[in-house]
């Protein structure tokens, strides 16, 4: 079975994919639109807002392109791990929450047509995101450190 080439891929895509969303369902359940909990006063808060651009809001205006963006990102990668080489772990990690990401603000661009974002960090004023976006990057850096560490590739066990 394909699945088994690259597990920790489909396993990683699948759990940033769930708990984003499960995060997503708790913010549209327990916040009006632009409410907003202070967790630490002043520094992060829990902020109900939708985002209908990309990152920090960019191309808000004419984002519908988006969902195909999001789409296509989401089927490249799945059909990497099903038709391409065994990755490594950190290719497959960084693969898979890019996936994850990906199809979670995807799914809400095609539902909604807006992604939910509620991760307010005001501390250094960064615009609210959510766990998708915290996939997506967790995965850049997995992919670094699989980029700036070749040699993980070639080491087989003794």
């Amino acid at each position: 079975m394909k699945f088994k080439k690259n597990p920790l891929f489909w396993i990683l895509a699948l759990i940033s994919l769930i708990l984003d969303h499960l995060a997503k369902f708790w913010t549209i359940q327990n916040f009006e639109l632009h409410e907003s909990w202070p967790l630490i006063p002043g520094v992060f808060h829990f902020t109900y807002v939708r985002n209908y651009g990309a990152a920090f809001s960019l191309f808000s205006e004419n984002g519908e392109w988006l969902r195909w963006l999001s789409l296509g990102v989401s089927l490249a990668l799945m059909a990497l791990a099903w038709y391409g080489p065994k990755m490594t772990r950190w290719e497959q990690a960084g693969y898979g929450f890019i996936l994850g990401g990906a199809l979670g603000n995807g799914i809400d661009r095609f539902v909604a047509g807006y992604v939910v974002d509620f991760l307010d960090f005001r501390l250094i004023r960064f615009p609210v995101f959510n766990l998708a976006d915290v996939a997506i990057n967790i995965g850049i850096i997995c992919l670094l450190i699989a980029t700036i560490y070749p040699e993980m590739r070639t080491k087989k066990k003794a």
